[in-house]
Formats: C-alpha cells, structure tokens, sequence
C-alpha cells in the first residue's frame, strides 16, 4: 500500500527530508517504523527503539499497533516539551 511518512524536527533534520510517499507491506505504526529503521544510516539512528519517538496517524497519536490504511498518513517526531 502507499502510505505518506512526515518527519518533524531533529528526525527530519537527520533524515534531511520533510516527508516521503512510500510502498509498503507494513500492517501497523510499529511495523512502518521498523521497516524504515531497516533501510539503515540515519533511518536506523533517528527512529531506534531505544529512543524516544512519538508517532501520529492521519494527524492523531498512535502507538505501534496503529493500523495502517491506503493512503494514510503517518508522522514521527520526538517528543516536545514546553515551557
């Protein structure tokens, strides 16, 4: 299925790209995350397990068994904090 991936603050500034439309086998949130940490390179460092990364699904949170869907659209981003 196609799926749009955005990439927001130091994920995008790792990655050196906003966002990207991809094809994908990836059933959930989790397993798209898993599928892009596979490519390797910046991929695998900014989305690692170990670290903590905050997923969105057609703009609202998710976790890892977020079901995915043709044509929709995942974020990831770190967490933010305010002041």
């Amino acid at each position: 299925m196609k799926v749009g991936i955005r990439y927001f603050a130091s994920i995008r500034e790792a990655l050196g790209q906003g966002s990207e439309t991809i094809q994908t086998q990836a059933a959930t949130v989790g397993a798209l995350r898993d599928e892009l940490i596979a490519r390797g390179g910046p991929y695998a460092d900014s989305l690692a397990r170990g670290r903590a990364v905050r997923a969105a699904l057609d703009q609202v949170m998710a976790g890892d068994e977020a079901p995915l869907a043709e044509g929709c659209e995942v974020a990831f981003f770190p967490p933010v904090t305010g002041g």
